[in-house]
């Protein structure tokens, strides 16, 4: 009984490493897979057979033949249509959730606002958006491999349970055994930030990268990283929390608090809300300045800074260099540490990366030992849906794996 469970088991992974050829190497044929992995060529005939029957692969054109002439070999594709992953990415502000195919192209998507649906009405309201999703898109049910999701907070990926995420006031918070009660499937969870590293890597701009930083640079600012293509989550999935880096300890000495409760050092001088704070004070000192009046009954922004430095103006201007001085020290410590083959930058703050992104290379560039690619997401927002589709293709195991 047991040397037939090693046989099947052999046989298994024997698939997975042809599926896995075919999906890297496609077109290919059936001889050049022989070739690739070192099976004889009756092996994989056999289970390229089995691998088109059970509909993870397609045939289809004549390649060209060899220079002996003979047969034109069939080409083989993997079909990435074969089945379907939810990807979530549930935001402070914004609750994502797409339906894509094997190869990452979403098929539907829909979106609702976070704050009319906190606590345990979150995963009743995925869940009636994905039903929807899968009656307007006549999608079937049983090709539904399962579901991945981002969270804006520090997450057991093992246990399924959210440390903290203060944005939707969860603490300890059971995610995937809450999930259990809405969803039929696997489901599989992490930090968003880790989520969107995934996507970058498997359709962005790390694609083909073994080694990654994605920052995220919005009201917070946090990272991802992959080192040796392995998603680096740390001791106590707590890894990557770039806003706590310091970088000027002349705010250590005078006793630093942050803006915000509970913000790091680097997101309370270089974060979306700390930059339109600090706008707002310089311009409430200054009776002279065009948002004067604005800035003397609310709170600016940090879209409102950039804006202005951007024609120009001198307090905005002082306000967002300041900014982006500090967020090139805290990538040139990261780097310096990671030697990551590019850096990509994310988040509501990088809706200015056409200002941004020469002045930090600049800065970045001038104090680092080795040169590194430093860009935008390529994936945008999608990037951590997408990242979710990733995160479930990685860990659940199957065929695809």
């Amino acid at each position: 009984m047991n040397k037939k469970l090693s046989n099947a088991q052999i046989r298994t992974n024997n698939k997975k490493i042809v599926l896995q050829c075919i999906k890297n190497h496609q077109p290919i044929s059936r001889a050049e897979i022989a070739e690739k992995v070192h099976f004889s060529k009756p092996t994989v005939s056999l289970l390229v057979d089995e691998l088109v029957r059970e509909n993870w692969v397609h045939e289809k054109g004549i390649g060209e033949s060899s220079s002996q002439g003979g047969r034109r070999p069939i080409h083989l594709y993997f079909n990435e249509k074969a089945a379907y992953v939810i990807g979530v990415d549930i935001g402070g502000t914004k609750v994502k959730t797409v339906i894509s195919d094997l190869g990452g192209k979403i098929i539907c998507s829909s979106s609702f606002a976070t704050k009319k649906h906190l606590n345990y009405e979150l995963l009743k309201q995925i869940h009636k958006e994905i039903h929807e999703m899968i009656q307007r898109n006549q999608i079937d049910k049983g090709l539904i491999l399962g579901m991945g999701v981002g969270v804006p907070g520090i997450t057991e990926t093992k246990t399924g349970v959210v440390v903290e995420a203060p944005s939707l006031k969860w603490v300890r918070y059971p995610f995937l055994k809450e999930a259990e009660r809405f969803f039929p499937f696997p489901v599989f969870v992490d930090n968003d930030v880790n989520v969107a590293v995934l996507g970058e890597q498997w359709l962005g701009r790390a694609k083909n990268k073994e080694n990654v930083l994605f920052i995220a640079v919005g009201t917070g600012i946090g990272s991802g990283i992959i080192i040796h293509d392995q998603l680096y989550r740390g001791s106590s999935h707590a890894a990557g929390e770039l806003g706590y880096m310091v970088t000027d300890k002349n705010d250590m000495k005078n006793e630093f608090k942050p803006i915000f409760h509970r913000y790091g050092y680097l997101e309370s001088v270089a974060g979306g809300k700390a930059i339109g704070r600090k706008f707002t004070l310089l311009v409430q000192q200054n009776k002279n300045h065009p948002l004067y009046i604005e800035a003397a009954e609310t709170e600016l922004t940090g879209e409102q800074a950039f804006t202005l430095a951007k024609t120009g103006d001198s307090i905005a201007l002082s306000v967002v260099e300041e900014a982006i001085e500090h967020l090139a020290y805290g990538i040139i410590n990261s780097a310096t540490l990671l030697n990551p083959d590019v850096v990509i930058l994310d988040g509501g703050v990088m809706q200015s990366a056409d200002f941004i992104l020469p002045k930090l290379k600049g800065i970045v560039h001038h104090y680092l030992p080795s040169s590194v690619e430093i860009a935008q997401s390529q994936l945008g927002e999608n990037a951590g849906v997408l990242g979710a589709v990733s995160l479930f293709l990685r860990e659940y195991d199957s065929i695809l794996k």
